[in-house]
């Protein structure tokens, strides 16, 4: 009788190490062709059979990216029954050919099984709204910024933006507000109903005193009239020109050598003025010059110094700056920024750190 059920527990046994679920998958990639942006979300089913023995339960997938979604049967699959994995494609935004993939984890063997998918998605012909994003009444411009991105103070730059008249009358488009240094128009002036045209803009960055990054604000006329709280952005980097130095020129370059680029205040109290001075010596073999000093905000005052005085090689001195803590609590970091005529260092940010300790209220 022991012998009999110990048979019978060992056959047990071993039907139960036999017991195994197996996936067979229907295919394991899928091509979605050629289709629309428009046409929207896309979803194929990887249709999934157990043959084994055993529940199948697939436990996770997890997709390649953002854009592709997976879908599953949850309940384990019984042995003979079938399940699904559904992959959905998301092709908004995403024109152009695609290949993508999600992995199945599950508790057969192999555990872990890639799908593939593929397509390629034709883009969308983008509305009038998503063309001309800035509408200025019966005006919409490609946008309300014009970038000038790096211009040399000895050059003039030009750039160019479409604009559309999306109404059924004419409309005569002029800039009002504009600094010495910017010149802009349309062509044609005047527009016909639903005509495009350009907005041509020239920057003349030896009319501009500034350094470094700038921007203007402009006023837009449609027909004579002012558009009231409208501006239309205009933005530059002006840089030196050290284009045109010889090796023996830059070789005798000026330097701009500082002690340190970040002061620390520690800890200070609110509403209260704060000192700090950056010192720095030129180590080159010419005068340096100071084109600018400015602070990343009006919290922070830069004091003149030597800008725009010549210092002599060897010769050191400082910037100095008053950081008003005013109202801001918690720690605060604060930039100066200083323009210089250093072929290697003409562009420098200062760092200004501050621990501000506010009273705390009364209860």
């Amino acid at each position: 009788m022991k012998r009999l059920f110990l048979v019978f527990s060992i056959l047990s046994i071993g039907a139960s190490v036999l017991a195994q679920p197996t996936m067979k998958l229907t295919a394991s990639e899928h091509d979605f062709g050629t289709f629309k942006e428009e046409a929207g979300r896309q979803t194929f089913d990887f249709m999934v059979t157990n043959t084994g023995n055993a529940p199948l339960v697939i436990q996770n997938i997890v997709a390649s990216c953002g854009c592709t979604t997976p879908d599953w049967t949850k309940d384990p699959i019984q042995p003979g029954a079938k399940g699904r994995i559904s992959a959905i494609y998301d092709p908004a935004g995403r024109p152009g050919q695609f290949n993508k993939t999600l992995s199945v984890y599950t508790n057969s063997v192999p555990n872990i099984v890639i799908l593939s998918i593929k397509g390629e998605v034709v883009a969308h012909e983008k509305t009038v709204e998503e063309l001309f994003t800035f509408p200025v009444d019966s005006i919409r411009f490609e946008s309300n910024h014009m970038a000038f991105t790096n211009i040399k103070k000895t050059e003039k730059k030009i750039r160019v933006m479409q604009l559309i008249n999306v109404s059924k009358k004419p409309v005569k488009v002029e800039f009002d507000q504009l600094p010495p240094h910017l010149a802009l128009k349309t062509d044609p002036e005047i527009l016909k109903p639903g005509q495009k045209g350009i907005v041509e803009g020239t920057y003349d960055a030896t009319k501009n005193a500034a350094w470094g990054n700038v921007s203007d604000m402009v006023k837009v006329k449609l027909n004579g009239v002012l558009q009231e709280n409208v501006y239309y952005y205009v933005s530059a980097n002006l840089v030196e020109d050290f284009s045109s130095m010889t090796k023996e020129q830059l070789e005798n370059a000026p330097v701009f050598q500082l002690a340190t680029t970040t002061v620390d205040l520690g800890k200070i109290q609110g509403s209260t003025a704060n000192d700090v001075e950056f010192k720095f010596t030129n180590a080159g073999k010419s005068d340096l010059m100071i084109r600018q000093v400015r602070s990343s905000c009006g919290c922070t005052a830069v004091q003149q110094g030597p800008q725009g005085v010549g210092i002599k090689p060897g010769q050191s001195s400082s910037i100095k700056a008053t950081f008003n803590s005013g109202s801001y609590n918690g720690k605060v970091t604060k930039a100066i920024y200083v323009f210089t005529n250093d072929p290697k260092n003409s562009e420098i940010v200062l760092m200004l750190n501050a621990d501000v300790q506010q009273p705390s209220l009364p209860k």
